[in-house]
């Protein structure tokens, strides 16, 4: 199959999903764009179309109300979207960091490109740092991340990595996402987006409190199951109820969905003492376990396509949202 990443780079040790090319740790952008795949630009072009008529004549319509992007260095189309969509260059999300790293300490540790460059993405170090009970060190980062095909906003999220296996989980405060989104109908303003994740970014030691609290509390296994099924199981819609309009809608069903049976007892045994540092006294038996064990999960067992596809949904996709609902169930057990 092939590969949805064009190109990725990281400094540092290898990232959780073990992709990219390996760079010396402080290297200027220009040196992320070329190894990072992202030193080319989208370009703009109307949509035409042919029109066929009796003389056999070659002759095109122009459709205004949308644009075609490409990429400029390969003239590879990317998508079709709205006059009014706002296009973020991949050198602006790398621009993104360049004060960060060289006046606030941040350090480029991975950048690159999905799905042949309908998404790319830039992930730092903010020398944000905790240790929970000693040795299960978690380390703060931030993520700016962009689309050109309309599947994602520009979004930048405050995350964390937790060291001993590399899971990640973005930061959530309160059950709300401390994420700036910036729609692709507005122009990206990067010292505008920098201001308001001065508020999110200083979510951290609150965030941190509440991991805190999650390994101080103890988990039965009975606790654990409840905890594993619950996110595990969906409804299914079953029936439909007419509108007004004559329109169906799908009315949501009671009866749950079998749990993914694989999936759970995976969790089970990576909850127990199989997953990467479930042994630590943080984990063992603990709320922070519990979530410990989704987030690798997500990151490194769940099934995918290929390791681009996991990567893909671990950030922006339904692997994001699984952790983000386990981190809320998590936090339910300790309100």
């Amino acid at each position: 199959m092939a590969h949805l990443i064009e190109t990725m780079a990281y400094a540092g040790q290898t990232p959780w999903h073990g992709l990219g090319e390996h760079l010396p740790e402080h290297q200027p952008l220009e040196v992320w764009a070329q190894a990072a795949g992202m030193n080319w630009q989208i370009q703009e072009s109307p949509v035409h179309y042919s029109i066929d008529n009796p003389l056999n004549a070659s002759m095109f319509g122009t459709f205004d109300e949308q644009k075609v992007l490409y990429r400029s260095d390969t003239n590879t189309a990317l998508s079709v979207v709205s006059n009014r969509y706002q296009v973020v260059q991949p050198m602006e999300v790398l621009e993104f960091y360049r004060d960060l790293t060289e006046q606030a300490g941040f350090e480029l540790e991975t950048a690159g490109v999905l799905k042949g460059g309908r998404k790319f993405w830039a992930l730092a170090k903010t020398g944000h740092s905790t240790a929970l009970k000693g040795n299960d060190v978690v380390n703060g980062y931030l993520l700016l991340a962009t689309s050109c095909d309309g599947s994602l906003a520009t979004v930048a999220m405050p995350t964390t990595v937790r060291v001993v296996c590399n899971n990640t989980l973005s930061i959530a405060v309160n059950n709300r996402e401390n994420a700036v989104k910036v729609s692709h109908r507005s122009v990206f303003d990067a010292d505008a987006v920098k201001k308001r994740l001065g508020v999110a970014v200083s979510h951290w030691d609150q965030f941190m409190y509440e991991m805190k609290v999650l390994s101080e509390r103890k988990v039965s296994t009975k606790e654990a199951n409840a905890y594993f099924e619950t996110l595990l199981t969906q409804t299914t819609p079953q029936n439909t109820e007419s509108t007004p309009s004559g329109l169906r809608l799908l009315k949501p069903s009671s009866t749950p969905i079998i749990p993914n049976e694989r999936g759970y007892k995976k969790l089970q045994t990576m909850y127990g003492g199989q997953g990467r540092g479930a042994e630590l006294t943080a984990a063992k038996n603990t709320a922070w376990g519990l979530l410990c064990a989704v987030t690798e999960f997500v990151d490194h067992e769940r099934q995918a396509r290929s390791t681009e596809n996991r990567l893909d949904s671990a950030w922006f996709g339904n692997g994001a949202q699984m952790k983000q609902q386990a981190l809320e169930k998590a936090l339910q057990l300790v309100a």
